[in-house]
């Protein structure tokens, strides 16, 4: 199913009107197996988060999400798997990141963990927009929830 056709059953089954729209189609991760496991997650309920490099935001001149927004998160071939809706956002520095908040993501059991797996992806993400890691850098850490699977429509 088309990414278009998917958000158009959503709407209809979700009673919203038809001009409503997504802030984006995307999947999480940098590369295939990352994309599928956190997919996984996040159909588990497992992933309730994400965060960003506000710099690329900046540098890719798109909008920062917004409490409210509809996502469609996909595969990593681009197929529709859930939509997910932005319920907080929160801005700290990298270095100023708890485990209490990092947990939300899902994926790491300790702060020393999600901080090896940022730095590396935060140097990937970078390479290719333009930004350099470094401990100061501001996040854009994005809370939210599965409102609909691949299952309900």
């Amino acid at each position: 199913m088309n990414i278009e056709t998917y958000w158009q059953q959503f709407l209809t089954t979700m009673n919203l009107p038809k001009e409503t729209k997504y802030f984006e189609a995307f999947y999480f991760g940098s590369d295939q197996q990352s994309a599928e496991h956190l997919l996984q997650l996040v159909l588990e309920g497992k992933k309730r988060a994400t965060s960003s490099a506000e710099e690329e935001y900046f540098l890719t001149n798109e909008p920062e999400p917004k409490v409210g927004d509809y996502s469609i998160v996909t595969d990593f071939s681009g197929n529709p798997k859930c939509i997910i809706q932005t319920t907080e956002v929160l801005k700290l520095k990298f270095n100023d990141m708890t485990y209490d908040i990092c947990r939300l993501e899902g994926e790491d059991l300790m702060l020393e963990t999600w901080q090896e797996k940022h730095i590396e992806f935060f140097n990937t993400v970078g390479a290719i927009v333009g930004y350099q890691y470094h401990p100061d850098m501001m996040l854009v850490f994005e809370k939210f929830e599965m409102v609909s699977s691949e299952r309900y429509c």
